[in-house]
């Protein structure tokens, strides 16, 4: 019987899975006969270069794959590549198209026509502005031993004034500016910003650092996640601070102290943007995570915070779309209790009307965050300057925590948060001393606000 039970599981369990053939029928002339050809999608987390998804030639000579170990009625999204997103297939017209989708059990061969390349583009069309040059090809990177394409957009005026101009470094360089070397659509930083400046607001220089697919988790995550990647965003961030600031200062009319200095990414691009900020808090004022993905280094993400403290004021500017769901909304909103918790007031979170995690909503988004941290934010940060560092003993503490400033400060209040944010501890009419034995052993953080100073300080609770 036993025997009988397991055939019978076995039959069900082969006939639940399901396999598709892909087989390119046409491909675009000029395609280099010398190149491989891949499939990239959700099954293997967008990788436009992996290994284990290149095609194969057939006996027809013809580019084909078989994707197995799938269920009926499961569907993909996927596109083909050429190794990487600069080389991602493009319409008729050299025009972006929507990811291609399969859904198992309609049929197992599927015969696939690949109209362009986008390092072609149907005929090396761009839809990026004059002002928008490629800087270098293969800009060296010596933290990490790669080379990367590197974009700027200069301010139309760059080549008729002497003017000085601030600075704001973008990941995902071929997302910003090209509809041809995009992913999945641009944001039209230089139209937006082209129109601004004929508005008469100030624009700055926009670095864009192209990602290069294979290593980009790698590199926008501080953080090794054993289910996802990461663990190279300390040589990341130390290649933009080292290496790609001083040559764009040096060779560059740019305003390079940190007033005029910001740093902008999308997705796990705003983890490493947020991570950046607060690492190099002397380089950057101004930071944009657009659906920043903290839940990929959650683990992580905010011991480092506690551990990193207020050292400088930065601007902050978040955003994720409607659609988006919880995990990014709650986690943003949780990052906003943490950054205000450590003493940054001037911190914006915005949940996008049926913003989807895609380029058009956050290219949709890029001018309102452009101005709030350039433009209408700039007096803010300002202002905010009388923060000033908390001295408290004993460090760490078992039961009494002691506060210098109390003494000075009568009608203050303070509040203790721990370092996920949440609210542990408020004292409207606090002493000299405050009582902490019932928080959990733990890093915590502390803020004495009065009418005029902002007070912030971080404590052990033994």
């Amino acid at each position: 019987m036993k025997t009988f039970t397991t055939l019978i599981l076995a039959l069900l369990l082969t006939a639940s899975q399901a396999q598709v053939t892909f087989i390119v029928d046409s491909l675009p002339g000029y395609t280099p006969p010398e190149d491989e050809l891949y499939i990239a999608g959700n099954f293997n987390g967008w990788n436009p270069g992996d290994a284990a998804y290149v095609m194969q030639k057939n006996a027809d000579n013809l580019w084909e794959i078989t994707l197995e170990g799938f269920s009926n009625g499961e569907t993909i999204e996927y596109k083909f590549t050429r190794g990487s997103w600069e080389t991602v297939e493009k319409g008729p017209n050299g025009e972006e198209i929507d990811n291609r989708s399969f859904t198992f059990g309609n049929g197992e061969t599927v015969y696939v026509v690949i109209y362009n390349w986008a390092d072609d583009g149907g005929g090396g069309g761009s839809t990026a502005a004059e002002n928008v040059i490629i800087m270098d090809e293969d800009f060296y990177m010596p933290q990490l031993d790669r080379y990367r394409r590197i974009w700027l957009y200069l301010p139309p005026d760059y080549e008729q004034s002497q003017n000085s101009y601030p600075v704001l470094y973008m990941h995902d360089g071929q997302n910003l500016f090209d509809e041809y070397t995009s992913f999945m659509g641009e944001w039209e930083v230089d139209e937006t910003l082209n129109e601004l400046e004929g508005e008469g607001y100030p624009v700055p220089i926009v670095v864009g650092i192209d990602n290069d697919g294979q290593h980009r988790a790698n590199e926008y995550l501080p953080w090794y996640n054993p289910d996802f990647a990461g663990g190279e965003g300390d040589e990341y961030m130390a290649f933009i601070v080292e290496t790609l600031k001083p040559y764009i200062d040096d060779n560059y009319r740019t305003l390079p102290d940190r007033d005029n200095t910001g740093i902008m990414g999308s997705s796990l691009g705003g983890v490493i943007s947020l991570y950046g900020a607060m690492k190099y808090q002397e380089v950057f004022s101004k930071c944009g995570p657009f659906s920043p993905a903290y839940w990929a280094n959650y683990d992580s993400i905010w011991p480092f915070l506690a551990e990193t403290g207020f050292e400088q004021d930065i601007l902050f500017y978040q955003n994720c779309g409607e659609n988006e769901g919880g995990q990014y909304i709650n986690r943003m909103y949780q990052m906003e209790d943490t950054l205000n918790a450590l003493g940054y007031q001037h911190v914006s979170s915005k949940v996008i009307e049926g913003g989807e995690h895609n380029e058009d909503t956050w290219g949709g988004d890029f001018e309102e965050a452009y101005l709030y941290l350039f433009v209408t934010g700039t007096n803010v940060a300002e202002e905010n300057r009388n923060i000033r560092p908390l001295k408290l003993y004993p460090n760490p503490v078992t039961d009494i925590l002691y506060i210098n400033r109390l003494s000075e400060n009568p009608g203050a209040v303070v509040r203790i948060f721990d370092v996920n944010g949440n609210l542990r501890l408020t004292d409207e009419k606090p002493k000299k001393e405050i009582r902490v034995q019932q928080l959990q052993p733990g890093s915590y953080i502390i803020i004495l606000k009065t009418d005029e100073t902002s007070f912030v300080g971080r404590f052990v609770k033994m």
